[in-house]
C-alpha cells in the first residue's frame, strides 16, 4: 500500500483503526487507540534519512521494530536500506507504532501535461499494470513505441517530486527538453556540469549513484529509462540509496548476459506489461523484415581461421574449461594469463574472431547493398571499432564511435536526419539513447550474442512513418562461430 501523502495515511489509519494526530513542528504521529485493548505499544519513534539509508531514533536493541532494520553499535542505533522506507512505513502503521516521518523530503504537486495526448491501447494497458502493482514495476515495450508517454503518465498521475535517470548525457539532454515542453513545471539537471533540483529533475546514472546518498530522500517517483543498466555493480547503489516509494524502469531489453536482470524486480518491482516488436509491427511501429546474408572466407582466411581455431579448441580441452557459460569464459581469461600456452589461446581466438568478423567478403556485400539503398537512411552496425574506421574509410562514411566528440556527433547525428548524410556506421555507441527517426535500413555485419544490441539496433529503424519500410540485414560468415552468435541474438525477435 503506497504512503505518500498525507490523504494516503490517513487513508491507511481508517483502515487499521489507528487514531492520526500532528507532533511537535507538524510532524504526523500515529497512535493506537489502547482504548480497543490491542495491547501497548512503544513509543514514539522518529524515521530520518541518513546517507543513503534510514534510521529509528526512539528504539533501543530491545525494541521490536521492522524488519529491514538492523542494529548499528557505530550509532548504537536501528538502521536499513532506503529502498526499505516503503515497507518500513506499512509495518509503523500496521503494529501501531506512533511515528515521526522525518526522512522523507519530497512534495506532491498537481503536474498537467500541455497536450492531452490521447495514449495507445497498450500504453494504458501498461500504465494500467503499473498502477495496480502499486505503482512500482518495470515496463518493456520496443524502441519506437512510446516508452516516454508512459513515463509521463506516471508522473501526471503520481504527482510527486520526480527523478529521471539515464544512462547518457544526451538522453539527460533528450529528457531534459520533453519534460521542458511536457510540463509546466521546474526542471532541474544533475550531471554534464549541472547541478539544479526542481519538481522534475533529470540525471544520468553515473551522477545518481554519485549524489543519491546525498538527494535519496527528495523523490517520490523515480523513473529508471534503460534500466536494464540499473543492475551493474554500482549503479545499482542509485535505487537501494533512495525512498521513492514509487518507481517505474523502462527498457525494450531487460536481459543481461550476467543474469543481473533478476535484481530489477528488487530494485524497481516487477515486469508489469511487456511487448515484442512483432508485436506492434504494422499498425504502432513500422512494418519490417529481417534478411540474413551468408558470406564464406577466401580459401587463405579460411585456412587462417581454422589453424586459429583449432589452437584455442585445444586449449579449452586441456583446460578442460566449457564456454556454455559466462562463468566458462571466465574461466578461460583466468587460464589465458598463467601461462604462454593460455596467451596463445587468447591470441587465436582474438584472431579467429577478426577473420570471421572482418572478412573481405562483408564489405562487399556492404558495397551492393549500399547502392541497392541509395536513397534511404542506412545505419551500419559492427562489433569492432576498426572495422568501422575502415568502412568510412573506403565508402566515405561518417563514423560514430565512443572516441568521437560529441559536437562532431551531434552535427553527422544532425546531417542524417536533415538527409545530407544517407548513411553512417558505428559499432555500439548508436544501440541506445538516439533519436534518428527517418532511418529504415540497418546493416548488422558483426555484433555480440547479445539478443539485447540485436533488439536495440532494430529498434533503431522501426519508428512509424507514412509508407516506412523498414529492412535488417545481418552479414554472417558461413560455416564459423559468427553463425551460432546469429542464431543466439535473434532468438527472440525471429520467435
Amino acid at each position: 500500500m503506497p504512503i505518500s501523502s498525507v490523504g494516503a495515511i490517513v487513508e491507511v489509519c481508517i483502515f487499521h483503526g489507528i487514531n492520526l494526530v500532528r507532533g511537535p513542528g507538524g510532524g504526523i504521529l500515529l497512535k493506537a487507540d489502547r482504548e480497543q485493548g490491542r495491547g501497548s505499544v512503544m513509543e514514539e519513534v522518529i524515521l530520518q534519512f541518513d546517507a543513503g539509508t534510514l534510521l529509528l531514533e526512539g528504539a533501543d536493541q530491545s525494541a521490536v521494530v521492522p524488519s529491514s532494520f538492523q542494529w548499528d553499535e557505530r550509532v548504537r542505533r536501528w538502521r536499513a536500506p532506503a529502498i526499505a522506507y516503503r515497507q518500513v512505513v506499512e509495518e509503523l502503521i500496521g503494529r501501531k507504532i506512533p511515528y515521526q516521518d522525518q526522512a522523507r523530503r519530497y512534495h506532491q504537486f498537481d503536474f498537467r501535461a500541455t497536450l492531452d495526448i490521447e495514449p495507445r491501447p497498450y500504453q494504458q494497458d501498461a500504465i494500467a499494470a503499473w498502477w495496480q502493482q502499486g505503482r512500482r514495476g518495470v515496463v518493456i515495450l520496443p524502441t519506437g513505441a512510446g516508452k516516454s508517454l508512459v513515463a509521463q503518465m506516471a508522473i501526471e498521475r503520481t504527482g510527486r517530486s520526480t527523478l529521471v535517470v539515464v544512462p547518457t548525457i544526451d538522453l539527460m539532454n533528450q529528457w531534459y527538453d520533453l519534460l521542458l515542453a511536457t510540463f509546466q513545471a521546474e526542471v532541474g539537471l544533475i550531471g554534464g556540469g549541472y547541478f539544479e533540483l526542481g519538481a522534475l529533475t533529470v540525471t544520468t546514472y553515473a551522477s545518481a549513484f554519485r549524489f543519491m546518498e546525498r538527494l535519496g530522500n527528495q523523490f517520490g517517483l523515480i523513473i529508471f529509462d534503460e534500466c536494464h543498466h540499473l543492475p551493474g555493480s554500482a549503479y545499482r547503489y542509485a535505487a537501494e540509496m533512495a525512498i521513492a516509494p514509487f518507481r517505474l524502469g523502462l527498457t525494450a531489453t531487460p536481459e543481461r548476459a550476467d543474469g543481473a536482470d533478476a535484481l530489477l524486480e528488487e530494485l524497481i518491482g516487477p515486469i508489469v506489461h511487456r511487448r515484442a516488436p512483432r508485436e506492434l509491427a504494422g499498425e504502432y511501429l513500422a512494418d519490417y523484415s529481417l534478411d540474413r546474408i551468408h558470406v564464406h572466407l577466401s580459401p587463405e582466411e579460411r585456412a587462417a581461421y581454422d589453424r586459429e581455431r583449432a589452437i584455442f579448441r585445444s586449449f579449452l580441452d586441456q583446460q578442460g574449461i566449457s564456454l556454455s557459460s559466462l562463468r566458462g569464459w571466465q574461466m578461460f581469461v583466468a587460464a589465458s594469463a598463467r601461462t604462454e600456452a593460455g596467451r596463445r589461446a587468447m591470441l587465436a581466438y582474438r584472431e579467429s574472431k577478426r577473420i570471421a568478423l572482418g572478412t573481405d567478403a562483408k564489405l562487399r556485400v556492404l558495397a551492393v547493398l549500399l547502392q541497392r539503398h541509395r536513397h534511404d537512411r542506412v545505419l551500419i552496425f559492427t562489433a569492432e571499432n576498426n572495422m568501422v574506421y575502415r568502412i568510412s574509410e573506403q565508402f566515405l562514411i561518417p563514423a560514430i564511435t565512443h572516441q568521437t566528440p560529441i559536437k562532431e556527433r551531434r552535427q553527422w547525428l544532425q546531417a542524417f536526419n536533415q538527409g545530407e548524410v544517407l548513411a553512417i556506421a558505428t559499432s555500439k555507441v548508436l544501440n541506445e539513447g538516439v533519436n534518428i527517426p527517418d532511418a529504415s535500413v540497418a546493416i548488422v555485419l558483426s555484433g555480440s550474442g547479445s539478443t539485447r544490441e540485436h533488439v536495440q539496433r532494430l529498434g533503431r529503424i522501426l519508428r512509424k512513418r507514412p509508407d516506412k519500410q523498414a529492412i535488417m540485414y545481418e552479414v554472417v560468415t558461413a560455416n564459423t562461430t559468427e553463425e551460432r552468435i546469429s542464431e543466439r541474438r535473434g532468438e527472440t525477435i525471429r520467435g
